[in-house]
C-alpha cells in the first residue's frame, strides 16, 4: 500500500514539474487579425508575435476552403506570393527554438480557395 501511495505521489510531482515546461512552449496568445496584419517582425517586442498566435488561428479559424479574398480580409497580403504555384507565405517570427523561424504556407487551387496549410520552423 505504502508503495502504491509513493507511486502515486511521484507521478503527480512529474506531472507538475512537466506541466511547467509545456506551460512555456505552448503559446496561448489569441489570434488577432489586426494585431497580425500590423506586426512589425523586426521590432524585438513583436518577434514571435504572429508565432504565438498560430495555434488560435488555426482552433478558431477553418482557413481550408476560404476564399483569396476572405485570406487577405483576415490574414492581410502576404509576405511573399508564388502565383505559379498558387501559394501565400506568411512570416511567423521566431518560433521559441533558438534562432529559428517559422512561416505558414497556404496552398490556393485555380478557383483562388485554400485547399493545404502548412505551418513550418527553420
Amino acid at each position: 500500500m505504502k508503495n502504491s501511495l509513493k507511486t502515486a505521489i511521484s507521478i503527480i510531482v512529474v506531472l507538475f514539474i512537466c506541466s511547467f515546461f509545456i506551460r512555456g512552449k505552448i503559446s496561448h496568445e489569441k489570434f488577432d487579425s489586426d494585431k497580425w496584419k500590423n506586426s512589425n517582425l523586426n521590432s524585438e517586442e513583436n518577434w514571435s508575435l504572429r508565432w504565438d498566435m498560430m495555434n488560435s488561428l488555426r482552433n478558431n479559424h477553418d482557413l481550408i476552403g476560404m476564399s483569396e479574398k476572405e485570406i487577405i480580409n483576415l490574414l492581410g497580403k502576404p509576405d511573399e506570393s508564388f502565383p505559379k504555384e498558387k501559394t501565400y507565405i506568411y512570416s511567423l517570427g521566431y518560433s521559441h527554438k533558438g534562432i529559428n523561424t517559422g512561416f505558414l504556407s497556404l496552398k490556393l487551387n485555380n478557383k483562388g480557395i485554400v485547399t493545404g496549410i502548412n505551418v513550418q520552423q527553420g
